[in-house]
């Protein structure tokens, strides 16, 4: 089967942090093409600055649609966005626009609340509960989920990358996180 997993990263969070390397080693253990996006060329001071984030969003979107431009995904039979952050945004977007969106599955880690805006295919969500991007425990990531029906995994404890202060149960977090990614890609 032919299978494809493109990366699209965070800000700050790039393909080279722990949740993007061990899914994309993941996604290349099962069988997966890559694509990571590296985009760069972010303002400073993002959090809590609409402008800047709507600015952010249209900078990664442009590089990621160039860094496609040349990928017929019409000939993939099995097709991953797997996302981070603002990443998230970029590949709901593009997975909503997509000739072949019903072949698109999408992981999204610690995804923002404007991702939720575009119509997209399976999808299964890893968030924090500490999380200052979207609220901390107040977050609407989860009802989000639930009124989607998509699977959320909550990671107690957790920020905007899925760490804690303690590295030991970080790093336990990080097992979980991927054996449920596992699973899902698997669709099992």
């Amino acid at each position: 089967m032919n299978k494809v997993a493109v990366f699209f990263p965070g800000i700050g969070y790039t393909v080279d942090k722990p949740l993007m390397h061990y899914g994309r080693k993941l996604a290349k253990q099962l069988g997966y093409e890559e694509i990571p996006l590296p985009y760069t060329g972010f303002p400073p001071k993002i959090q809590g600055d609409a402008g800047r984030m709507q600015q952010s969003f249209e900078i990664a979107l442009a590089q990621a649609e160039e860094m496609l431009k040349d990928v017929d995904f019409s000939t993939y039979e099995d097709i991953l966005f797997i996302g981070k952050s603002i990443g998230t945004i970029v590949a709901a977007k593009l997975a909503s626009e997509s000739a072949v969106r019903d072949r698109i599955r999408l992981v999204f880690y610690t995804p923002l609340p404007e991702t939720f805006a575009y119509s997209f295919g399976e999808s299964i969500v890893f968030t924090g509960n500490d999380d200052p991007w979207v609220g901390r425990e107040n977050s609407r990531i989860p009802t989000i989920c639930w009124q989607k029906n998509i699977p959320c995994h909550i990671i107690e404890g957790a920020n905007h990358s899925l760490e804690s202060t303690d590295p030991i149960l970080d790093i336990k977090n990080l097992r979980k996180v991927m054996k449920k990614t596992r699973k899902f890609i698997l669709g099992e």
